[in-house]
């Protein structure tokens, strides 16, 4: 006969059971590593994800280990080895380390602070130039980011294309890869490059609307450089927000761990998540790898243009 007290007793066997099985990954993977390709210098990446990372440890009951990449390549290439378990991407970084074979699934993407969850590809010159479009600048100077950057390499040489410019190396008098957003605008201030392609969200957001915030750009005579010392003569179609990934080999439960820890960030780290974005996004969206196939096609096209270019 089954009584209440079987019932009772097989409910709570099942509920220990489902307890101890999601505690399963946590010995299995008692630390998680974090990887992000810093878009600023290495000191303002740890002030600026520190305190999230501190979170996700005390939200996952394991140690999470902030790593500062050096490119994208190394977060790619650090995913196909296991020894990144999360990582923030940028569009074009994900799509081709899923071209490459990286066994990898996103589960996450910025919210903007108007509530959109895409950005822009922007050519940026000083506006003190004579540059008003991207026809004035042949034999000039354009300052990229990273081979893998979306906004930084692979959407401006897109843009460039449908303007007729199949080839940015002849076009320009050089192109050069800074290594980071910051780095682009930097040379662009400083007279480096005359023109430089960054990612740009709205006059508020952006990497040069941060570095304006942090004084990082001065004038000749050491002023404090303005928005209205840039201007943007080119913008692109809007590009996905770059995913928050992690390994596709992780147990269920690690995986559904790290991304709710996510989505219950706001409210439950306002600082720590306020300090990561500067106060520009709302919160975390939930999302699937299959949002950014999009992108899988954009980098497949840059990489014909570059063998057309060899051949």
């Amino acid at each position: 006969m089954i009584t209440r007290r079987l019932i009772l007793a097989g409910a709570a066997a099942l509920a220990f059971a489902s307890s101890a099985s999601a505690e399963d990954w946590k010995a299995k993977y008692p630390e998680l590593t974090f990887a992000v390709v810093p878009a600023e210098n290495a000191s303002g990446v740890t002030e600026r994800w520190a305190p999230f990372v501190s979170y996700l440890s005390k939200e996952l009951g394991v140690k999470v280990t902030l790593r500062i990449a050096n490119d994208y390549a190394a977060v790619i290439e650090g995913q196909r080895a296991g020894n990144i378990h999360i990582a923030s991407y940028g569009s074009a970084s994900f799509a081709r380390a899923r071209l490459t074979g990286v066994k990898t699934d996103a589960f996450a993407n910025d919210i903007n602070a108007d509530g959109s969850t895409g950005y822009y590809s922007v050519f940026f010159v000083k506006a003190n130039s004579p540059y008003k479009s991207v026809d004035q600048l042949k034999g000039k100077n354009l300052g990229l980011v990273d081979p893998n950057s979306t906004s930084g390499n692979n959407v401006p040489r897109f843009e460039l294309d449908k303007m007729g410019i199949a080839d940015a190396d002849t076009y320009f008098g050089k192109v050069v890869f800074t290594g980071s957003h910051e780095n682009a605008i930097l040379a662009l201030a400083q007279g480096t490059v005359d023109v430089a392609a960054n990612q740009w969200t709205s006059d508020d957001d952006s990497t040069l609307a941060q570095m304006l915030t942090k004084g990082m750009l001065k004038n000749a005579d050491g002023s404090a450089m303005k928005k209205d010392n840039f201007r943007i003569i080119h913008k692109s179609a809007p590009i996905i927000n770059g995913p928050y990934a992690y390994n596709s080999d992780l147990p269920e439960g690690a995986k559904a761990a790290i991304a709710k820890a996510f989505f219950d960030a706001p409210a439950k780290d306002k600082v720590a998540f306020d300090r990561l974005s500067d106060g520009q996004k709302k919160g975390f969206h939930p999302a699937t790898t299959k949002d950014w196939d999009g992108t899988i096609e954009l980098i497949k096209f840059v990489d014909a243009l570059r063998k057309k270019k060899a051949s």
